[in-house]
C-alpha cells in the first residue's frame, strides 16, 4: 500500500524538495521533530493495542466457553459480548494508523470515506451500548421482559449509529472525484466546523447525556427503594470504570479535532498541530484497548478463568510430561 509523508502539500505545508532543503533547514527540523513525536506515540500505542487484542481474544474465548457450559448467556453478558466485539473491531480498524504513521494511508476518497464511516458507526454503537448497559444495571428490569426489550433496543442502537454515521459521512465529504487517491484521515480537518461539531454532539455527547439520565434515574429509584446502586454487582463497578475512561478519551479527541478544524480554517495548522491531532487518534483508540483490559481484569468470571489458565500453564511448565485433563471452570 502506498504512503506519503504525513503532511500533505497545501498552502500551509511546503513539499520537501531540494529547494526547501537548501532554503529552510528549520522547516526540515520541525518536520523531523513532528514525525518523531508521532512515531513515539505509535510505538506506545502498538504495545497497548497488542495487550488489548490478547485480552479480546481471551474474552471471546471465555464467552464461548460460558455458552457451551450453560447453553445460554444472561442478557448482560450478551451486551458485554457485543461491546467486546465492537471494541475489537475498533482496535483492528486502528491498524490503518499503526501501519503507516508517521506517514499517511493513501487510498481513494471513497475508500477513506468507508473507513471513516465504519469507525464512526462502531464508536457510536459502543457508546449507545453503554447506555443500554446503564439501563439494565440501574433499573434491573424483570428477566421475562428483557428478551423482547433488549433486542428492540439493540436494533435501535444499530439504526441510530448507522443514521448518525451516514449524516457525518455526508458532512465529511468530499462528494466528487471519489476515485482520486489522496492522504486518508479518519476525520478531515478540511471538512469544516459543521462536521466536527456534529460528531462531537451527536456521536459523543448525546450517548453520554442519555447514559447520565439513565444513571441518575436509576440512582433516584434505588434511593427511594433503599436498594443498591447499579444492582450492587461487580458489573456495576466495571461499567463505571469503563465509562469514565472512554468518556475522557472521547472528550480529548473531540476537543482536539474541534481545535484542529478552527486552526485549519485560519490557515494556522502547523506541523506540530497536525502531529498532535494524529496522537489524539491514538488516544481515542486507546479507549478500546483499556476497555478490553478492564473487562478481563474486573469481570469476575473472566478474571477467574485467566487465573485458572495461568495456573494450568504453571503446572504444565513444572510437569511438561504430565497430561493436562483439567478444563477452565465457570
Amino acid at each position: 500500500m502506498n504512503s506519503t509523508p504525513v503532511f500533505p502539500t497545501s498552502p500551509t505545508y511546503q513539499p520537501l524538495d531540494n529547494t526547501t532543503t537548501a532554503a529552510s533547514p528549520t522547516l526540515i527540523a520541525v518536520i523531523i521533530a513532528a514525525n518523531d513525536f508521532i512515531s513515539r506515540a505509535n510505538y506506545a500505542y502498538s504495545f497497548f493495542a497488542a495487550l488489548g487484542f490478547l485480552s479480546a481474544c481471551f474474552l471471546l474465548y471465555s464467552f464461548v466457553l460460558t455458552y457451551r457450559a450453560q447453553r445460554r448467556l444472561v442478557w448482560l453478558d450478551c451486551l458485554l459480548w457485543l461491546f467486546c466485539g465492537l471494541q475489537l473491531l475498533l482496535l483492528l480498524l486502528s491498524l490503518y494508523a499503526v501501519a503507516h504513521r508517521p506517514n499517511d494511508l493513501v487510498t481513494t476518497r471513497v475508500g477513506c470515506a468507508a473507513l471513516s464511516f465504519t469507525i464512526n458507526t462502531a464508536s457510536t454503537c459502543s457508546l449507545l451500548l453503554l447506555a443500554l448497559m446503564a439501563y439494565v444495571l440501574t433499573f434491573n428490569p424483570a428477566s421475562h421482559t428483557l428478551p423482547r426489550r433488549l433486542w428492540v433496543c439493540v436494533a435501535l442502537v444499530v439504526s441510530a449509529s448507522v443514521s448518525i454515521s451516514l449524516l457525518l459521512a455526508g458532512l465529511r465529504g468530499p462528494s466528487d472525484h471519489l476515485g482520486v487517491k489522496e492522504n486518508c484521515f479518519m476525520d478531515r480537518v478540511q471538512a469544516g466546523i459543521s462536521y466536527a461539531a456534529t460528531k462531537f454532539f451527536l456521536a459523543f455527547l448525546t450517548p453520554y447525556v442519555l447514559q447520565l439520565g439513565l444513571v441518575i434515574g436509576g440512582c433516584v429509584r434505588k434511593w427511594r427503594s433503599t436498594g443498591r446502586f447499579l444492582s450492587g454487582s461487580e458489573e456495576g463497578s466495571m461499567f463505571s470504570t469503563v465509562t469514565v475512561i472512554v468518556f475522557f478519551c472521547q472528550l480529548f479527541y473531540g476537543v482536539v479535532l474541534l481545535r484542529g478544524v478552527r486552526l485549519e480554517e485560519r490557515g494556522a495548522m502547523s506541523h506540530h498541530e497536525r502531529a498532535f491531532l494524529c496522537v489524539a487518534e491514538f488516544v481515542l483508540f486507546s479507549a478500546s484497548c483499556a476497555s478490553l483490559l478492564l473487562m478481563l481484569l474486573m469481570h469476575r468470571p473472566h478474571r477467574e478463568n485467566l487465573r485458572e489458565l495461568f495456573s494450568r500453564l504453571r503446572d504444565w511448565c513444572r510437569n511438561p510430561g504430565r497430561a493436562q485433563t483439567n478444563r477452565i471452570k465457570y
